[in-house]
């Protein structure tokens, strides 16, 4: 059936389901599994009269914290694996929009399955706040 299977994770409660339900099934289909963590790419702080106040992070302290993060996130989805017995391997890269880093990540490893969470979000809630899942 499936041989490997992506699994992207943002750290949250929610991403917790996905990466349980991507770690049966890929124990079920003896199939490897990634975990995907996208980072926003480092963008400056804006000034001017009509922008708020941003304490500045310097780009290296901003790709410091922002790895602390993505190990943490992948940490969970490593240790899930691990303990059902999966083939695993973590992935954290840099992306505009998580759709795209989560896509590139799936094509460069060859994942035939994606799982990933979704806050259900529809209607007018779905158009205002978007969704990566869709």
């Amino acid at each position: 059936m499936f041989k490997h299977i992506l699994v992207s994770t943002d750290g949250s409660k929610l991403s917790g389901k996905a990466i349980r339900t991507a770690v049966r099934l890929a124990a079920a289909t003896r199939a490897k599994l990634t975990g995907s963590y996208v980072i926003s790419p480092y963008v400056a702080p804006m000034y001017g009269e009509a922008a708020m106040y941003v304490p500045a992070v310097s780009p290296k302290r901003y790709k410091e914290l922002t790895a602390r993060e993505a190990r943490k996130a992948l940490a969970v989805v490593e240790i899930e694996a691990r303990t059902a017995g999966v083939e695993y391997r973590g992935a954290s890269l840099t992306a505009d929009n998580p759709w795209e880093g989560i896509i590139r990540a799936a094509k460069a490893r060859k994942c035939d399955l994606i799982v990933m969470a979704s806050h259900g979000r529809r209607g007018l809630a779905g158009l205002v706040l978007g969704s990566e899942a869709t």
